[in-house]
């Protein structure tokens, strides 16, 4: 039963604006190194959106230094301090797993302003 009460506790970040795969975004991370705290930024493409309610993350990815890494962040995770939408993107499905194999020119994601 304190499962259930502790659940009802966990609120949506406000913060986080709504956006979609494709879009370009930058989340601010709590970091926690020894007894100080810091906000670091981490700016990238979303590729994918899953799940609902309290078990639903986002995916980022960006290339740093040549290699592509990935990250998986918690929507309602207490580490995320914001995140703001840096550009929309233009695509056609909800799954952007196939910017992995791709690379350079190939791996950018068209601006929905552009036409």
């Amino acid at each position: 039963m304190d499962k259930l009460n502790s659940l009802e506790l966990v609120q949506k970040n406000e913060e986080i604006v709504s956006f979609k795969p494709g879009d370009r975004v930058k989340v601010y991370v709590r970091v926690i190194e020894g007894d100080k705290e810091r906000i670091q930024p981490y700016e990238g493409d979303v590729i994918s959106i899953r799940g609902n309610g309290t078990n639903a993350t986002f995916t980022v990815r960006k290339i740093s230094s040549g290699v592509g890494v990935e990250r998986v962040f918690p929507f309602y995770s207490p580490k995320i301090q914001k995140v703001e939408l840096v550009r929309e993107g233009k695509v056609r499905r909800a799954k952007l797993f196939y910017l992995r194999s791709l690379s350079g020119k190939a791996a950018r994601i068209k601006d929905k302003n552009l036409r």
